[in-house]
């Protein structure tokens, strides 16, 4: 039990990563990858059951941290450590990974590297919400990247090997900057630790010389560094090109765990070292950052209305709601220390978990009827509501959730971020309004072009008869769908986790 309080978080970080290890040694089964490989992703679910219970959200900084000598010469340490903020995206991630495990039962083709790539990329992503330590943040920010390339390059759809590679080349095109801008750090202080760092970097006089110029010019370097690279990954307007390949491409799966978790790396990083490590210039170049935010609202919002395939439309309405993450980082670091800003924040925070759920849904909805009509094209389908009653009442549900239906999650967080961002960013709010508007239109387009209208008879009768949502594919969304109904009507039971982590940020 002792050794459970101890290493908790490398538990947690590393079980995925030697499940998919151990797996390389197991007979060629099919049958019996898949349920290993969901069995294993269960144990860091259960095990952040387990970091629930010992989490006090009442304590300020972090909690349960484990500190290992790394890389000695660079004095950089393999330091772990959880808060309020990156427990929530823990749970996101440890809640998502089995459940797009199981969404992956239908894959027949080559099932055991699928199933250790997504085991890889499932410590990528924690360690990214775990690491304390940039040198250690950035290592497993790369990481990440590689299994979903090859999920992607391998597992996708027609144009794969384009998607996978523009995937790619972005993400990693935009870190090159986070790079540098992490040895400057390292170099400076002598240390990647970003508990000292935190307070290192914002002591520093800013009329000081640093690299032969002033230190207010070093440091708007490395911010714009540091939030190309995570605008990139969020991703917000004009670096969003590659999700809606990406996402069209990869497989089923593959697309919910890039929504549901991918995306809110860049969002991540925003909150966990943008804000705290440049303060000053995050309230000047606040506008900036909210010009884009509510430009991936409004373009993201008629891109997606604009569709006729399926995936793509909920790939852009990926790129609006995120938008809608970003406004409030960008209020919360103009009104820095006031209410306002508290409540964009910790509705950034909130709508980063809603989207991971309802958008995960929203893919697997649509991996669905394309198992079964092997078509994405809206102008296919029509009227199916009479033939797949259940599918058709669960992607109702789901869709008002990403909607944001009041009494449904989505709801909550989108008014807080409105809330806390009208007062300081009052013109940029207003406008983004028109990106809410249009989210109902994108919705209720789809909805449509599915279940009402004319049924396609194609679709109900003979061999291409369209069949029911199974029971594997129910057990998927079920605990998408609770979440979803309990964040709406009860949000409290994670936003006070969030809230006070939030109130220790500023």
């Amino acid at each position: 039990m002792e050794y459970l309080n101890t290493h908790l978080l490398s538990l947690i970080l590393f079980t995925p990563a030697v499940a998919a290890l151990i797996m390389l040694f197991m007979p060629n089964e099919a049958k019996l990858h898949r349920w290993f490989a969901f069995v294993a992703s269960l144990i860091p679910f259960l095990l952040t059951l387990v970091l629930w219970s010992r989490f006090d959200p009442n304590v300020a900084g972090f909690q349960l941290e484990e500190k290992y000598v790394w890389y000695e010469a660079l004095n950089s340490s393999f330091h772990l450590g959880v808060d309020g903020i990156s427990f929530s995206m823990v749970l996101l991630t440890t809640l998502l990974t089995p459940l797009a495990i199981l969404a992956s039962f239908s894959v027949t083709d080559r099932v055991k590297p699928y199933m250790m790539l997504f085991l890889f990329l499932e410590t990528g992503m924690l360690g990214v919400f775990l690491a304390l330590d940039l040198l250690i943040f950035f290592v497993f920010w790369e990481i990440g990247l590689v299994p979903m390339y090859f999920l992607i390059n391998q597992w996708g759809s027609a144009n794969k090997d384009y998607a996978s590679l523009k995937f790619m080349i972005y993400t990693m095109g935009g870190s090159l900057g986070l790079l540098l801008a992490v040895q400057m750090l390292g170099v400076l202080f002598g240390s990647y630790d970003l508990v000292s760092l935190y307070q290192n970097w914002n002591a520093l006089n800013p009329g000081a010389m640093l690299l032969g110029m002033p230190v207010a010019t070093v440091k708007s370097i490395a911010f714009w560094a540091f939030a190309i690279a995570f605008a990139v990954k969020v991703p917000i307007w004009p670096f969003h090109t590659w999700l809606p390949d990406a996402h069209t491409e990869a497989p089923t799966a593959g697309s919910m765990i890039l929504a549901g978790v991918l995306l809110k790396l860049g969002a991540y990083g925003f909150i966990r070292l943008v804000l705290p490590l440049y303060p000053v210039e995050a309230k000047i170049f606040a506008g900036a950052l909210a010009f884009l935010a509510v430009a991936a609202i409004v373009f993201g919002a008629f891109g997606s209305f604009g569709q006729t395939d399926f995936k793509r439309l909920v790939a852009y309405s990926s790129v609006n709601h995120m938008g809608f993450v970003v406004l409030g980082i960008a209020a919360a670091g103009l009104a820095a220390g006031t209410t306002d800003a508290h409540i964009a924040m910790s509705g950034a925070v909130l709508q980063m978990f809603n989207h991971g759920l309802s958008a995960a849904g929203m893919f697997f909805l649509v991996g669905v009827i394309y198992e079964r009509t092997h078509t994405r094209n809206l102008d296919d389908f029509g009227g199916l509501f009479p033939v797949v009653p259940i599918y058709g009442g669960i992607l109702i549900f789901t869709s008002m959730a990403s909607l944001g239906l009041p009494g449904l999650n989505g709801f909550v967080s989108e008014f807080m971020i409105v809330r806390g961002s009208y007062q300081p960013l009052t013109v940029y709010t207003a406008i983004s309004m028109l990106g809410l508007l249009f989210t109902g239109a994108y919705i209720l387009k789809g909805i449509k072009k599915v279940l009402h209208g004319p049924m396609n008879e194609h679709w109900a009768h003979g061999e291409h008869k369209l069949t029911e949502i199974n029971i594997r594919e129910v057990i998927v969304m079920a605990p998408l769908m609770a979440l979803m109904l309990l964040t709406g009507l009860w949000p409290l039971w994670i936003l006070d986790i969030i809230n006070k982590a939030v109130t220790a940020l500023f």
